[in-house]
């Protein structure tokens, strides 16, 4: 029995997509679920394939967090065409949600691709990461190809028109793609524009620290990113980038406030000393470098449960 190409390339086309390849699959599912519709192509076969097609990719970036944990997270954030969603989002929507953050993962920017590493570096146990992907990714093909059949009308008449222009219809197609990913990437640029400010080094921080003028050390990174990567400067508070306005009124404004991270370019922390620039503060910056900076530099560090800060509980500058 010959094999049907077009479902071929829908699989490969979802497969390098749940990888992580700026090539979306949302609009090949929708199409062949138009031709599912019409009797052209297997509906069952397009929907098992793209299915597992995502397991494939899902299970490699479980397996790749469960080995290498928080460094694939630092390695997909910055390589992210959505670095504000990836450092400060991703992980705050799977602490809330938990397992059933891979029930939506797939209709959600950013998350789509962090939530499975994430799940291994976790530890979550790939029985349920198996179930809650499978479903996931089921909901996902399924609403795609359901599109499909629904607009089937609107769509037939399209592809006929496509297929006439022929060569002219794929460049238009790649020039979309490649419009889409510059329009993605200059939103990655203007992001960390707005977050350029003047940082302070690993070296300036520890002289700091050491002559006694006594910086308030803010750790913003996540709870999971603690418990991927429980190191921290000795002293620090941990107040995550989604609890600083909760801690406004209790932070000192007459000593210097430096905020880290473990995220590509700082931007957590550049995010917290932005806001609260914009509350009024004017002695806080962000360590260039974060912890790995600091970590690197061979400078002492604590590790352990780094309790956060309870709302209205006085800070006390170490």
């Amino acid at each position: 029995m010959p094999v049907d190409l077009r479902l071929v390339a829908v699989i490969a086309n979802v497969l390098l997509d749940q990888l992580g390849l700026p090539i979306p699959a949302v609009p090949t599912l929708v199409v062949s679920g138009t031709l599912a519709a019409e009797g052209q192509l297997s509906g069952t076969e397009v929907f098992v394939g793209a299915v597992l097609a995502c397991l494939s990719a899902d299970g490699l970036w479980y397996v790749a967090g469960r080995v290498y944990g928080s460094a694939v997270m630092k390695l997909l954030c910055r390589v992210s065409l959505t670095p504000d969603s990836c450092v400060s989002e991703t992980q705050a929507r799977f602490e809330r949600w938990g397992s059933n953050a891979l029930l939506v993962a797939k209709f959600i920017p950013g998350l789509s691709i962090i939530a499975p590493p994430l799940a291994g570096a976790t530890h979550m146990r790939w029985r349920w990461f198996l179930v809650f992907s499978t479903l996931g990714s089921a909901a996902w093909v399924g609403t795609a190809m359901l599109a499909g059949m629904l607009f089937r009308h609107q769509i037939e008449r399209l592809l006929p028109r496509l297929a006439g222009l022929g060569l002219i219809a794929l460049v238009a197609l790649a020039g979309l793609l490649g419009l889409y990913i510059a329009y993605k990437w200059w939103e990655r640029t203007r992001f960390y524009a707005t977050l350029r400010m003047a940082r302070i080094s690993v070296e300036e921080l520890y002289r700091l620290i050491e002559s006694g003028a006594a910086p308030l050390v803010v750790d913003v990174r996540s709870p999971t990113a603690l418990l991927l990567d429980p190191r921290r400067i000795p002293g620090a508070l941990h107040i995550s980038l989604h609890q600083v306005d909760q801690h406004l009124s209790n932070l000192p404004r007459d000593r210097q406030i430096i905020a880290y991270c473990s995220c590509p370019n700082e931007a957590s922390a550049a995010q917290v000393a932005k806001l609260l620039m914009n509350s009024g503060f004017r002695r806080v910056r962000p360590l260039h470098g974060g912890l790995d900076a600091w970590v690197a530099a061979g400078y002492r560090v604590d590790s352990g449960q780094l309790p956060p800060v309870a709302v209205g509980q006085t800070l006390k500058v170490m």
